[in-house]
């Protein structure tokens, strides 16, 4: 039986939102599925009519945030406007934005050691993300010959590990940096461009 103020329905949010708070505490590791039952006030019986056991809590966590992580890269590569390599620079400064904005979803999402492929439920939301970033990396290569352009999956996943890398040292890992993440980022990715032929030498 659960505790009062949570026979309304909500539950499973309820202990999404307490997962969140532990894993900004503990890492998404660092918790147990009883103790998610405490933090969102409620009996341990009662979590497991929603999630046989913590990874599938961390999963529906993760899953919530590649919504928002899906739904932030569509809304900064805009289809590829104003220009193929503005939408691309976007979607790099998006990944930054949702790691500051979303630590919880993040770490689960990147850190919990799931897979993405193996939680039914996750796998297409993830891949709509992915395919909205290798997008956003075929559109560089539009003006070169079809056998000089690089792989777009291929850029994009460069890519991803360097925004990846910004985040871990310099957003959430407190590692000192005369310049911003945005700043690192954004010249990382030209660097990158630039050695692939990209972009122009004076860019």
């Amino acid at each position: 039986m659960t505790k009062r103020g949570y026979h309304h329905g909500n539950l499973r949010q309820a202990l999404v939102e307490a997962a969140l708070r532990l894993i900004a505490e503990k890492g998404p590791q660092g918790f147990t599925l009883s103790e998610a039952a405490k933090a969102a006030d409620v009996t341990p019986a009662a979590v497991y009519r929603h999630f046989t056991g913590r990874d599938e809590l961390l999963a529906e966590v993760a899953r919530q945030g590649y919504e928002i992580f899906a739904a932030l890269v569509e809304y900064a590569f805009d289809g590829g406007r104003p220009s193929a390599l503005a939408a691309f620079e976007a979607t790099g400064q998006a990944y930054l934005a949702f790691a500051r904005k979303y630590p919880g979803h993040y770490m689960a999402m990147f850190e919990s050691g799931l897979n993405p492929q193996a939680w039914p439920e996750m796998a297409p939301v993830a891949g709509r993300a992915r395919s909205v970033l290798e997008r956003a990396a075929d559109g560089l290569s539009r003006h070169l010959p079809e056998e000089r352009r690089p792989p777009g999956s291929m850029v994009s996943a460069h890519v991803r590990a360097m925004s990846h890398g910004v985040v871990e040292l310099y957003l959430r890992g407190g590692s000192a940096s005369p310049f911003p993440p945005e700043e690192l980022l954004e010249t990382g990715i030209g660097i990158y461009l630039r050695g692939l032929g990209l972009l122009p030498p004076d860019r």
